[in-house]
């Protein structure tokens, strides 16, 4: 039976490094905006996710690692060929995980299970990303990630440096354009990245935005919403052993200023932060991970225990306050961070407000699949629509969306039916689009 931290473990995970042994060649090649560095040894003690999760199950895998502009040192899995050990027909595939979790999330379930295996016994040649903090991506050039300013980041800079370090790296080693499969939070960023309309639009095949959040106003989760309202990752709640017992809260301190770069900070902060939170009136915290994503009708319960070996992974907290921030989940407009006032903006945008990412800005003819649930209470099936709106004059058969009624936000991830439901219909728009 799981515990409250156990529980509460569960309830982060979807709202969202190792030492290079041997360096083959550096190739800043045609991919400016990163270098590329070929691990090509793995030594017997190193613990990675190709041999905890992938070579376990009979698979090929490699490791690589990607050095981003800003100096961040990301860590990718590949998985080349399926079981059979065919060489792959198909074109690439770089799988994005959501926020709280890395590449492990699409590996725990069966292979028969598990989109990253899926995608492999199918003929493509599949990529693993795993977003900068999280265990095997805690590299930098100059930086510890006990340093503070390791921390200095939220989604915008997944949008310009990680997804564009990673996709270039995919297609110079592939020599080929790529389909994208993203999850919550890896939606998030490629639609951001897309609506840019910068030279990473020229690399995409297609791609597949599974319980895509863009627009987040109409999230049914009374915990998320509260969270927001709270700005939960702009405060800090210390409990105070007085006689009477109670829990005090300081409005104006910031994780920020108390030091908490990276979130979670610890259970001595967040426990506290999360009783507030669920004394909330009509805030039901007994099913906390259905209370975030919804009902999950089809993970499988048995697999916690191997999920909890993997995950929580670690962000920054700018990353958490970026999400919470009014121009997402308090208002539903998409926009870069806000650095909460009109000079410290103007400093770095060169303008009061923060800049919006305009999701009708995405090109009509980049072909998208979208999948998403009745149940999740993250990417409300409204919100969902709403984005559906901005793509309405998307090319025809060029917008494809699949929509499941029993599904909430984990399933599309470790639903163990996904493969049915979601993964056939998006093999099958891949294979269209593989040309």
């Amino acid at each position: 039976m799981l515990n409250f931290s156990s529980v509460l473990t569960l309830l982060v995970l979807f709202f969202v490094s190792p030492n290079v042994s041997a360096i083959d060649k550096v190739f800043p090649g045609n991919a400016k905006d990163v270098d590329i560095i070929i691990k090509s040894s793995i030594s017997d003690d190193e613990d990675t996710i190709c041999k905890s999760l992938v070579q376990t199950q009979g698979y090929a895998c490699e490791e690589h690692k990607v050095t981003a502009k800003d100096g961040y040192i990301l860590s990718v899995q590949r998985i080349p060929v399926g079981r059979s050990g065919k060489t792959a027909s198909k074109p690439p595939v770089l799988l994005q995980h959501g926020l709280l979790v890395d590449a492990a999330a699409w590996l725990l379930n069966t292979p028969d299970e598990s989109l990253g295996f899926i995608l492999a016994d199918n003929g493509f040649d599949v990529w693993l990303a795993n977003t900068r903090g999280t265990k095997y991506s805690r590299g930098h050039t100059s930086l510890s990630s006990n340093d503070s300013a390791y921390w200095e980041w939220s989604w915008d800079e997944l949008v310009q440096y990680d997804l564009s370090a990673l996709v270039q790296y995919v297609q110079y080693k592939t020599g080929q354009k790529l389909h994208y499969v993203g999850h919550s939070l890896g939606t998030l960023i490629a639609l951001a990245a897309f609506s840019e309309q910068g030279k990473l639009i020229n690399m995409f095949k297609s791609a597949a935005l599974l319980s895509p959040i863009a627009h987040l106003n109409q999230i049914p989760s009374q915990l998320t919403k509260e969270a927001a309202q709270l700005h939960i990752a702009e405060r800090v709640i210390y409990r105070q052993l007085h006689q009477f017992n109670s829990f005090l809260w300081f409005d104006k301190q910031e994780l920020y200023s108390l030091g908490y770069r990276q979130f979670p900070p610890g259970w001595d902060v967040l426990g506290p932060i999360l009783e507030k939170i669920c004394n909330e009136p009509g805030t039901n915290c007994s099913e906390l991970m259905t209370a975030l994503t919804g009902p999950n009708c089809c993970i499988n319960s048995s697999r916690a225990g191997e999920l909890l070996k993997h995950e929580p992974q670690p962000t920054a907290t700018k990353n958490i306050i970026h999400l919470s921030q009014s121009k997402l989940i308090r208002t539903g407009t998409i926009a870069m961070y806000d650095y909460g006032s009109e000079d410290e903006n103007k400093e770095h945008y060169g303008q009061s407000d923060p800049p919006a990412y305009n999701m009708k800005n995405i090109p009509k003819e980049l072909p998208l699949f979208l999948g998403y649930g009745g149940q999740d209470m993250l990417a409300d099936a409204n919100d969902v629509k709403a984005l559906l709106n901005d793509l309405k004059d998307h090319d025809n058969g060029e917008l494809v969306e699949v929509y499941s009624e029993e599904y909430a936000h984990a399933d599309f991830v470790l639903g163990v039916n996904a493969s049915k439901v979601v993964y056939d219909p998006m093999i099958s728009f891949f294979d269209i689009h593989s040309s």
